[in-house]
This record gives structure tokens, C-alpha cells and sequence, in this order.
């Protein structure tokens, strides 16, 4: 079985208008919308046709009163959530959902780093003679193809990083006004970095995670943002490597990129 420990594996979005999420996402990026199944609660799974990578849920009148808005969240795999999260708070950070069941799912506690990045805690429940599917070619559509962290503090967020998931400091690159963009790798030695930490801009209210999906077109995207009711922040852009990126807001605010060819 594929070592996931340490790695983004699934990607959620809180919502305050779930359908209409569903329909801008399936046109920007060709997502397929479908039904969990779950009991008591509408929980839209997402992703290309033959796999989904994440999930969309109404924000609860709970997370409004707590401060939550629309966006992404990251789940990260741990061995064990709930020693996961207590060294969260050793090292700074704070719990602000403590570990819990998802019934034939996994368990999972969603907390933020020292300077204020939401993620998520996850440990998966394993499926009676069932293989996690083989990684993705990388730049597959309709797959996160980049994690990227807005943060306060590069070095201070490699240490929380480092020590709580073990990922390792990659190739810095010299952005000029922007400063430092950290490439940060995960699992085993040699790898190919799985995402990046940048100083987040001065209009950003807080540190937070950004993820890029995978898109066939950046400029068909580009133009469906728009036509969506979105919005286009920045690009497209060309990137080290070839593609292209463009990042934005959908229509209820949450932040989101697109990464692919013109």
C-alpha cells in the first residue's frame, strides 16, 4: 500500500451556496458533482469523472458563529490524529476541532499552524480488501496539482511543518518584491516537491493554504471564472516549468488556483 502519511489527500470546500459551488467548479474545471450518501447531511463529493479528490458542504450556522467563511481546507495524512493534534499545541498551534469519527470514514481534527493556517488532521478507516487508487500522472486534469501556504513566517512555518509532518525544506527562489518562494517536499528522500510557502500580501486578513487544479486549459478556465460570477486575482502567469497559473475567488468568496498549459 502507497505511504500517504504526510500528504494532502483530500480537499474540502465550505460553502454557503452548495449548488451553486457544484456548478461553477464542474465548469471551470470539469469537475463531476456526486451525491456521498451520507446520512443527515448533504455532502457533494468532486473530481474528474473516475475519481473524486474532495468534498463540498454547507457552512453550518455553527462555523458562521465560530468565525468560518467560505473556503478550502486540506486534509493531511497522520498515523495517529489525536497525537497529531496534541503536538500541534506543543509546537504553537491550536486545535479548533478536536479529533473525532467520520463512521466508516476515518477520524480527523482540523487545526491551524502558529501563524493561523487551517488544515486538517486525517487518519482514513481501512476498506476490507481495498487498495488507495496509484498517484495520478502529475498535471492530470481535475487533480490538486500544487499546495501552497501564505504564511507570516517561511522559516517558522518549515519548523512547524517539519516537525509535524516531517516535510523537508526544498529549492528557494528568489521572487524579487514578492521575496522568498520555499519549495517544501514530502515522503521519501529525493522526491519532487509537493507544494511551496510564500509571505502572504499585506491585504490578506490571515495565513492560509491555497490549492492549484489541475486544468487542460488555463485560458478556458480563465474566461469560465468570469463567466461564473468569479473572480480572476492574478494571471495567467507562467510558472517555472512551463505551465501556467491563475488564481481567483469563486462566486460565495472562496480562494482557489487553476495550474495547466495555454
Amino acid at each position: 500500500m502507497t505511504d500517504f502519511k504526510g500528504k494532502h489527500v483530500w480537499f474540502e470546500l465550505n460553502t454557503t451556496d452548495l449548488k451553486a459551488a457544484e456548478a461553477f467548479y464542474a465548469s471551470v474545471t470539469g469537475w463531476v458533482p456526486r451525491d456521498s450518501g451520507m446520512p443527515g447531511m448533504q455532502y457533494t463529493m468532486v473530481g474528474p469523472a473516475d475519481h473524486a479528490v474532495g468534498g463540498m458542504m454547507t457552512l453550518t450556522d455553527e462555523m458562521k458563529a465560530g468565525g468560518a467563511g467560505p473556503g478550502w481546507t486540506g486534509y493531511v495524512a497522520v498515523d495517529d490524529v489525536d497525537t497529531a493534534a496534541a503536538q500541534t499545541r506543543r509546537l504553537g498551534g491550536q486545535v479548533l476541532v478536536p479529533p473525532q469519527d467520520i463512521p466508516e470514514v476515518g477520524r480527523f481534527s482540523i487545526v491551524c499552524d502558529p501563524q493561523g493556517a487551517v488544515l486538517s488532521l486525517f487518519k482514513g478507516t481501512p476498506s476490507e480488501g481495498m487498495e488507495p487508487p496509484p498517484p495520478p500522472t502529475p498535471g492530470t486534469p481535475g487533480h490538486i496539482g500544487w499546495h501552497e501556504l501564505h504564511t507570516t513566517s517561511l522559516d517558522a512555518a518549515l519548523a512547524f511543518y517539519g516537525d509535524l509532518f516531517s516535510w523537508r525544506k526544498g529549492e528557494a527562489m528568489d521572487m524579487g518584491p514578492n521575496g522568498v518562494y520555499q519549495l517544501f517536499a514530502t515522503g521519501a528522500q529525493g522526491q519532487n516537491a509537493d507544494g511551496g510557502m510564500v509571505r502572504k500580501q499585506p491585504d490578506a486578513p490571515r495565513p492560509y493554504w491555497l490549492y492549484y487544479i489541475n486544468v487542460a486549459s488555463v485560458d478556458f478556465s480563465s474566461a469560465r471564472i468570469t463567466a461564473g460570477g468569479g473572480q480572476v486575482l492574478m494571471g495567467p502567469q507562467q510558472v517555472p516549468g512551463g505551465n501556467w497559473i491563475v488564481s481567483g475567488l469563486d462566486p460565495q468568496g472562496a480562494a482557489f488556483a487553476v495550474v495547466g498549459p495555454r
